[in-house]
């Protein structure tokens, strides 16, 4: 019931925001941040509701690691679910784009939204394509606008073990090596047990999200800063151990 409930709410609230839409449209001609802005708190009540609806028991440690709204950072995550993002969203401070899987990009209103609100979609089979997107993310990071990646590539299925992550990839970190925005790591545990562990039905599962204190490269030695990608993910991993 839970399922269907929340599908239904998307689907209606995707149809009806189509003058919504409209109308920012209109007025980020006038004013693109505050457009900006009022989208991104409209997307972050959805998805304060979907959790509500869910039953999920959302526990949050290091809030105070957590950019100002006016500050662009990089944050890096573990992924186990759709539902990271679900999550997360609802604690971002400031305008914040999510890198996702190009195929989402076929989805209609969906892929509108995600576009007013500066996600990007990644080519993983183009290379040259993929470049194009990260150059994109580090263009909206000189803006002002905070990017969100999950550098495992793809989902990880062993939703028991989290800590069992496909290597992160350093590509997408290059975002912070040329903007100098800090990093901040994410470790989170327990959304795969709310859908993905038994689709299609979503069940009550408490969930676990931390924000690590921000990786600022110019701290870093010339050994962690060649491998990024791998310093950060010790990182996640210490976190997630923390959470036992």
């Amino acid at each position: 019931m839970k399922t269907i409930i929340i599908l239904l709410f998307v689907v209606i609230f995707l149809i009806l925001s189509i003058p919504f839409l409209g109308i920012m449209w209109i007025y980020s001609k006038l004013n693109r941040k505050k457009a900006d802005l009022i989208q991104l708190r409209t997307i972050q009540i959805l998805f304060k509701f979907i959790l509500f609806m869910s039953g999920a028991k959302i526990t949050v440690n290091g809030k105070e690691n957590l950019p100002d709204k006016d500050e662009a950072v990089l944050y890096v995550c573990n992924h186990l679910s759709i539902f990271d993002i679900v999550v997360t969203y609802t604690m971002c401070p400031g305008l914040t784009g999510y890198i996702s899987k190009d195929s989402i990009e076929k989805i209609p209103l969906l892929s509108l939204w995600m576009k007013r609100l500066h996600c990007l979609f990644l080519n993983r089979t183009d290379v040259k394509e993929g470049l194009k997107t990260i150059l994109s993310a580090i263009d909206l990071v000189k803006s002002g606008i905070s990017i969100c990646i999950f550098p495992e590539g793809t989902r990880n299925k062993d939703s028991a073990h989290p800590e069992n992550m496909a290597p992160f990839k350093d590509g997408s970190f290059k975002i912070a090596q040329k903007t100098g925005c800090k990093i901040v790591p994410i470790a989170i545990k327990g959304t795969a047990e709310i859908f993905e562990d038994h689709l299609p039905w979503i069940k009550s599962h408490p969930v676990t999200v931390s924000y690590g204190a921000p990786i600022e490269l110019s701290s870093l030695s010339k050994e962690d800063s060649k491998h990024l990608g791998a310093y950060a993910q010790n990182i996640v991993l210490q976190m997630l151990s923390e959470m036992d």
